[in-house]
């Protein structure tokens, strides 16, 4: 049977419970290990772990554990109930959710990526699943969680009919670079680039739909060709750009025009590294007709070896960078739990893949 948090036994002999984090400023797609000390043995607690997203949106999540035989948990332990179950060391962070009586329709995505996520995580008597109601905290932590490394460099870009943003790692250089576009959600994503850049890669995050630098009505993409081609030329040409390792990776539409660059502008793009795609097909029969069109001609070329496809059974459609909370079930579709194990290992896939084509 569990025992009581507190005894009259013990209270006088036992320090008080610590909660640890290591570490505690990191990089978002590093992993972070949580530990609770000097608890009852075998005591129930609950790990809350609450932020503000930058449009101030409360994000939250819960995880039940039980203390050991020595009085402590860590969070590759297996959680057995709340937001998430079984053994998952980043649950806390993937499974979180906007709290009660937020606004509908929300998506996490960074707006600074100058200023980190700052994780508030408690440690709370007993096994907790809701936000209301009275807790009694026993310790907590704060964690820094970050999509830019130190000395990374953020360059605005909006000249020549060009708008968004270069980030430039630490360093001489020259680099490897990514043209990074995002989807027909519009305006400028920075996040992905500027991790990416902490990484060793220069990335320009491209905007081409929905920013007010942008011609023509918001709600449309009024920019051509020519405007994907002077974007991968700006990398090409930039001093600190090794020129002839230029790749582009995509998410959703940005993954079609990923495909449409290397074929319609004529630029130059490494042979055996061009593009990655990064919108997982859920069930629709177009895209996967695409998929299969492409694998069909770059087999009758010869070519197949240049192919890598990644499926994610129960995942959703946007496969970001690890660890990111995602609202997946009603506008995205998928498993959270299959999401995150999805994101986490096409990052590391890609990574691999980019040191191995763009970096050797």
């Amino acid at each position: 049977s569990l025992k009581p948090l507190e005894s009259v036994s013990d209270s006088n002999t036992r320090p008080a419970p610590v909660l640890t984090a290591a570490p505690v400023r990191a990089l978002v797609d590093e992993q972070v290990s949580i530990r609770g000390h000097f608890l009852p043995l075998h005591c129930p607690v609950t790990l809350h772990a609450r932020m503000h997203s930058d449009e101030g949106d409360l994000w939250e999540s819960f995880a039940h554990y039980n203390a050991d035989e020595r009085g402590t948990f860590i969070t590759r332990d297996p959680s057995v109930g709340g937001s998430y179950l079984g053994c998952e060391p980043m649950g806390l962070f993937w499974s979180m959710q906007p709290a009660p009586g937020g606004r509908e329709g929300l998506r996490l995505r960074k707006k600074s990526v100058e200023s980190p996520y700052t994780v508030h995580v408690s440690l709370l008597e007993g096994h907790v699943s809701t936000s209301e109601g009275q807790w009694s905290e026993l310790a907590a932590v704060t964690v820094e969680r970050w999509y830019i490394a130190p000395g990374v460099k953020r360059i605005e870009i909006n000249q020549n009919g060009l708008v968004g943003t270069l980030f430039i790692p630490p360093g001489p250089g020259p680099f490897p670079a990514m043209l990074d576009l995002w989807g027909m959600g519009g305006g400028l994503q920075e996040y992905r680039s500027s991790l990416l850049a902490s990484k060793g890669y220069v990335s320009f995050s491209l905007a081409y739909f929905g920013h007010k630098d942008l011609p023509g009505p918001p709600n449309c993409i009024n920019v051509g060709d020519s405007y994907f081609k002077a974007a991968f030329l700006l990398l090409q040409d930039h001093p600190q750009v090794v020129s002839d390792r230029v790749g582009i990776i995509g998410l959703s539409f940005g993954c079609y025009l990923t495909l449409r660059i290397p074929t319609k502008t004529g630029v130059k793009v490494r042979h055996e590294a061009y593009f990655i795609n990064l919108s997982n097909v859920f069930g629709t029969f177009n895209s996967w007709f695409l998929d299969h069109q492409i694998e069909e001609r770059l087999r009758s070329a010869g070519k197949s070896h240049l192919l890598t496809r990644l499926s994610y059974p129960g995942a959703g459609h946007l496969i970001e960078p690890p660890y990111s909370p995602s609202k997946l079930i009603t506008m995205w579709g998928g498993h959270p739990a299959l999401h995150a194990a999805a994101q986490e290992d096409a990052w590391k896939k890609i990574l691999d893949y980019l040191e191995k084509n763009l970096r050797s």
